[in-house]
């Protein structure tokens, strides 16, 4: 037998070239986004004075947790975090909830509306928190509510944390309605019709079929919502009119002064802020990938 021969051509020249122009392009780029998380990361080590003095880019002649500190006291930073959970935790609950169910019926039934009322929630996304916020701020104000969890009983809506969370849920639950649809229809119907063949209610198949398959979905729209949510600095001061009742974003707020304000301190605040994200995310990130990447498989 004689042996077959195989030529093996060299990739083409430009080829190569391109992957260059690629990976350099990348490094730039994580360059440019990590470098001013570094510096503030590097400068809340650093005392004021010693970077008012050399710079912020010079070397380090002492490095101290002061600035923790004094961010976590001064930023009341403890009742702030209470707030936040408050808000934030509630919230990506009936986000989830809500979300879940309004996208099982609209992805796994067929009725007149269903497509209608799924572009409808979607298109709620679509208007600016900036062109609305004047109609519900008038219109949470006329509305009555007992604040039984604040010392300042306005005896409105307004300037509650309940505003804030029927806010988010209001415009979060459209974005997460069409994320879960799309991958509600991954699942093959056949799943619900030999459960409902066996007398399986459409409760039962929504929670103990359709959820626990959605459930790296749901991950990662946890991940993303608490992100949102967390980080939100618009509505909590627009709808909560008392310093005390709003949540951890706005510390960073209160640590600017008016005619002075300590670089170093608000770059440990804005460290100490950014913790709890983090956590969630490396906690979640296993399925946080897995929902972002198992819906492009399936189809």
């Amino acid at each position: 037998m004689s042996a077959q021969l195989t030529i093996v051509k060299p990739p083409a020249r430009h080829t190569r070239w391109s992957r260059v122009f690629l990976y350099v392009f990348l490094t730039f780029m994580a360059l440019v986004w990590l470098v001013p998380v570094g510096s503030a990361i590097y400068a809340a080590f650093r005392p004021y004075a010693e970077t008012q003095k050399y710079g912020i880019f010079s070397w380090p002649r002492a490095l101290t947790t002061q600035n923790f500190k004094d961010a976590w006291t001064q930023g009341n930073m403890t009742h702030t975090f209470q707030n936040t959970m408050f808000i934030v935790i509630p919230s990506i609950v009936l986000i989830l909830f809500f979300s879940s169910t309004m996208a099982f019926a609209v992805s796994r039934f067929s009725w007149r509306f269903n497509v209608a009322l799924l572009l409808l929630f979607t298109a709620g996304n679509l208007l600016p928190a900036q062109v609305i916020f004047q109609p519900l701020f008038q219109m949470f104000k006329a509305t009555p509510w007992p604040d039984l969890l604040s010392d300042t009983n306005t005896g409105s809506l307004l300037g509650t944390k309940i505003a804030v969370i029927i806010v988010h849920v209001a415009f979060q639950t459209g974005f997460c309605t069409f994320v879960l649809s799309n991958y509600m229809k991954t699942i093959p119907k056949e799943l619900g019709e030999a459960a409902l063949v066996d007398g399986a209610s459409v409760s039962r198949q929504f929670f103990q079929i359709i959820m626990p398959l959605c459930r790296p979905v749901l991950a990662a729209l946890a991940t993303l919502e608490f992100t949102w949510l967390y980080n939100d600095f618009f509505w909590a001061v627009v709808l909560i009119n008392q310093g005390d009742q709003r949540p951890i974003t706005s510390s960073i707020a209160n640590l600017g002064g008016q005619f002075f304000s300590n670089d170093n301190l608000i770059a440990a605040a804005s460290m100490i802020v950014a913790m709890p994200t983090l956590v969630v995310y490396l906690a979640l990130q296993r399925q946080f990938i897995g929902g972002l990447t198992l819906g492009a498989n399936k189809g």
